[in-house]
This record gives C-alpha cells, structure tokens and sequence, in this order.
C-alpha cells in the first residue's frame, strides 16, 4: 500500500522510522545519520533567502554486507576524471576485470579518430597474471607503454590507472611512469587510485586531481596566449554532448572556452588550464579540488554553475556575465531573450503532460541537485533526492533546492530505496542502471539519470527539450497501464468443487 502523500515533514520521517525498523538495533542507529527530511530555515548570507536544511552524515564508509550503490576510487579516476581525455591512453593496470568492467560505459563523446587520435572507448589494461602478483608487474607495465608508443604514436600521453592489486604489492609506477617519460619525451601520468582507497569513488576524484597538479601543470612550457574573455568548463564529461551544449551558450554570450575537463578534452587543454580568467565549475563533487588549486596558486577563480532547465540556465549565464562586466552581460540578456520562445514552447507543451507528477532521484556527483529546477520547470515536485558519495558541503548545496519535506538519504541501501519508492509510489524515479530494472518490476517509470539513458544532451536550452520530451516519454507510457505491481493484484479466488 502506498502512502496518501502530503508534503509535510512528519509523514516522511514516519516512513523513515518504519524502514529502520526492521534494521538490527545496531545497524539501524548508524543507517538513521544518513536519513532525514529537508527542514526550512533562513539564510542569513543573502538577506529574505529562504533554504532547507539537508542534516544527513555522509562520506563514511557503508555497511559492509549491506547492498550499496557506490563505485570505488578507481571508478572515480579512471571513469569520471581521466578516461574522458581523449588523446591520452588510459591503462587500466591490474587483473583484466576491472578495466573490462569499465570500458565504454559512460557516454562521453568526443571528436577525433578512433585509435588514432582518441581514445576514449578502447580499453588498454595490464591483464595482471598470478605471475605478476607475486613478483610484481614493474616489467609488465613499460612494455605496454613500449606497446602503446609503437601501435599509436599520436596518443599525447598515458595514464596509469592503477587497481587494487598494485597498491597491495606495492608496484612502483612513479618511478617507471618517469623513466618511460624520459625516454618518449611525453607525459605519463601514474594515478593511485586503487579501488580499496578511501570510502567510495569520491576519494578517487580527489587523486586524479591531485595527480593534474602534480604531473601535468608546470611540467610543460605552454605557448598559449590567454584572452581577457578566457575560460576553462570543468567537471563538465560530456555526456550524450553535454559540454558541447553549454560551449555554444557560453560562446554565444561572448567568451572563449579554452578547455573542457573532461568530456571532449585534450592534454592541451589542461595544461594551458591556469591561464584562464575563470574556472566554470559543472560537477563541483569531482572537480572542486584542482578549481581550488587553480585559485591559491594561479589567482583564478571558480564559480558553479547549472546549465539544467531554463531557470537555472539564465541565473548561471547572468552569474558568470556578471564577473566580466557589462559588455557580457548585455551579450548574455541577448541570448536569453533569443530562446525564450523555445523553452515557453517546451513548458507549454509538456506541462499539462507533466504538471504535478512526482519524482524520486538517487545520483552521484551533481544531479541529485542540480536537475530539481529542471523538473520544476515543467511542473514536477521532487520528493526525494539522495546522493551515493556526496560530501557535507554537497547537502549544504542542495538546501538550495529542495524543498522543506523532502526526504533525504545518503548512500541509501538497496533495501531503503525500495521501501521509500514503495510507499511513497513517485510517478517518476532517476537514478542509475542498477536500480533501473527493479523500480520498473514495480510498475513505476524510471530514467537513467548517468548517462541520460542513452539520450541526450540534457544541458542548455536544447538539451531541456530533449529533457522535456523525455521525461513525458516514461511518464506517460502507456505499457504502465498494462500490468499492476504485485502487490496490487487481486488473488482469484479457488474452484469451488472439481468439475464433474
């Protein structure tokens, strides 16, 4: 039975009572910090501002034996931060699994040549042997950089994206990513990203960054002439054209986009990346911490933006306008009046499709906060939104957003998200491909909100359409109709007497 929804903070926080309930006495306490109802308060950094409250525990690690959706620091840096870049190859050093496992599953898309000049979706991995466990995968690794030199010489440089495995044995691929460097005169990157390290893919995210600042910045002369209009979108991946969405919107309102990070990206772009006159910020969760380094140690600022739905879209371009003074700004009012007509056309045509319809979102990095006032925009409410390895200050963000009442989870368990989606009974859920299949065995439409569910793009005006339309695709599907969920079945009653 599903609940009669109002949004008030009681309900929800009855229903969170009733999901710990069936936890062991320990296990509930520690999964209670991670859940909770959004409360109102008022901000006092911007005067009348009325946020919510999103007090959750998060960034520690999850049950063990209890379903988790997280990824690991691999899948951090080797799937978010450096795959992307498409003219370097990525080796996936270890056992042949973990790359396998990895191989094209994001989106990305990229111009350029297969093998030639990009490569993005092959796979390049170690294949670690039992062999190379025991006496150590040194000797392994140089002969496949020896290989990759051979095969594709026009690769701009390799990463070492190390797995397990490598941290365990101890392998020293610093000193081979410097030797075999020195020997091709190119940049070889080791990233110590083994997936054991930290308590999800976020630590990951913080490696790769860390291994830009070490191993790519200042390692090269740069011969780039920086413009008074420069700037670098970061944490932008790409996904079905998402950086290229916003590259024409930030273009047309007069700036020059020196390097996207990482979707479409080249190794140019990043070194020549603290020239630049502002660092736009796209996925804050991945990326802040190469945009702070930038800041302390090149003097360039970062600001976040959101380039979901149309309200959001003409704050972040009247925002970033804004640092550049009055000409960009004239520029940027100019290009929101130019797509006015098309997101009114958009509004009016699914908002009576889509007008008070509910939706329940569980993401990584940014979306579970920064798609909210896309959904507003066409009339939908979100009841819940959650995120797999968000940090305190990603919560504090979406108090932004949400709405008092809405239910809060962080790294929510497989049985949680379950019981939520089936007492609440949203009309819409977003979340990724795990739990695609099972919330759809429940009769209740669903969008893969990673990579779009194989649509796109989602980000600028044109992306809101393609957003629009789907989101009225799953939700008003007529196969909905066509079968109950389980629980809503009428048993049949048994024959009476055997027939005669």
């Amino acid at each position: 039975m599903s609940l009669d929804y109002e949004n008030d903070n009681a309900l929800h926080e009855k229903l969170i009572e009733e999901v710990l309930s069936h936890y062991p006495d320990k296990a509930a306490k520690r999964r209670k910090k991670h859940l909770s109802v959004a409360k109102n308060k008022q901000e006092t950094a911007e005067e009348g501002q009325v946020v919510s409250e999103c007090d959750v525990k998060s960034n520690i690690k999850s049950i063990p034996g209890v379903m988790t959706i997280r990824g690991c620091a691999y899948a951090g840096s080797k799937g978010v931060v450096w795959g992307p870049i498409k003219d370097m190859v990525h080796i996936s050093h270890g056992p042949v699994g973990c790359g396998q496992y990895s191989w094209s599953q994001r989106r990305n898309y990229y111009v350029g040549t297969t093998g030639i000049d990009a490569f993005v979706t092959m796979q390049f991995t170690s294949d670690f042997q039992e062999k190379d466990i025991v006496f150590g995968g040194d000797k392994k690794l140089e002969k496949i950089i020896d290989e990759i030199e051979e095969l594709f010489p026009l690769n701009n440089g390799v990463t070492v994206q190390s797995e397990c495995p490598i941290g365990l044995i101890g392998d020293d691929i610093e000193a081979v990513s410097r030797k075999k460097a020195e020997e091709y005169k190119t940049t070889i990157v080791p990233v110590r990203c083994e997936g054991f390290r930290g308590v999800s893919q976020s630590l990951g995210h913080h490696i790769a960054n860390d291994a830009i600042r070490d191993w790519v910045f200042d390692t090269t002369e740069v011969a780039y002439e920086a413009g008074r209009y420069d700037v670098n979108v970061i944490g932008d991946y790409n996904i079905g054209g998402d950086a290229w969405a916003s590259r024409i919107l930030l273009e047309e309102i007069g700036l020059h986009v020196v390097g996207n990070w990482s979707g479409d990206a080249t190794l140019a772009e990043i070194e020549r990346a603290p020239t630049a006159k502002l660092n736009l910020i796209h996925c804050y969760r991945s990326m802040n911490y190469i945009c702070r380094h930038m800041e302390e140690k090149y003097g360039v600022p970062w600001m976040e933006y959101n380039f979901f739905g149309p309200s959001q879209i003409e704050a972040s371009l009247r925002q970033i306008a804004k640092h550049f003074g009055p000409e960009i700004e004239e520029r940027a009012e100019r290009v929101i009046a130019k797509y006015s007509g098309l997101t009114d056309a958009v509004i009016d045509k699914y908002w009576p499709r889509l007008h008070g319809k509910r939706v329940m979102l569980y993401v990584g990095g940014l979306r579970p906060r920064h798609v909210i006032t896309a959904y507003e925009d066409l009339g939908m409410e979100i009841v819940g939104t959650g995120y797999e390895f968000a940090h305190n200050d990603d919560y504090q963000r979406t108090g932004h957003y949400v709405k008092e009442g809405t239910l809060i989870y962080d790294d929510v368990t497989g049985y949680e998200l379950e019981k939520f989606i089936e007492r609440i009974r949203p009309d819409l859920v977003g979340s990724g491909i795990k739990e695609k299949y099972s919330v759809q065995k429940m009769g209740i439409p669903f969008r893969q909100m990673h990579s779009w569910d194989y649509s796109g793009p989602y980000h600028g005006y044109d992306g809101f359409a393609i957003f629009a339309r789907d989101m009225d695709l799953a939700v008003n599907n007529p196969v909905w109709d066509l079968y109950d969920a389980p629980w809503q079945k009428v048993t049949m009653p048994a024959a009476s007497g055997a027939a005669e």
